[in-house]
């Protein structure tokens, strides 16, 4: 085992571990890895509602998708975590017109972020 072990560079105690694995489950493939962490809360039923959404409106803002889910499903998102959903989907932050002025910018959403999500 330890020769196994210096010839896949890995430790003897992980070649043990992986050998230990392949003979409980009784073949050469490796067992089903645990997902690690709490499940999410954006379910199937709500990630549908989601793209509802935002079919109905394209410009809806972060914002507003948080106050109609917590309406709606009353699930708590946080702004962050909810726009994990969106970049997946491969849509981008809603972006403000280049300010002519810096009254402009601060009607805008201001500053560097400038965004309205």
């Amino acid at each position: 085992m330890e020769e196994l072990a210096s010839q896949f560079g890995v430790s003897y105690g992980y070649a043990r571990k992986i050998r230990g694995q392949q003979l409980e489950a009784g073949g050469l493939e490796r067992g089903r890895q645990l997902r690690h962490g709490p499940t999410g809360q954006l379910s199937g039923e709500i990630k549908k509602y989601l793209r509802a959404l935002v079919a109905k409106q394209p410009d809806v803002t972060l914002a507003e998708l948080r106050q109609q889910l917590r309406a709606a499903h009353q699930v708590q998102i946080s702004r962050s975590r909810l726009w994990y959903w969106p970049r997946g989907l491969g849509l981008r932050h809603k972006k403000c017109c280049a300010p002519k002025s810096r009254t402009a910018l601060s009607a805008c959403g201001g500053g560097r972020r400038g965004g309205n999500w």
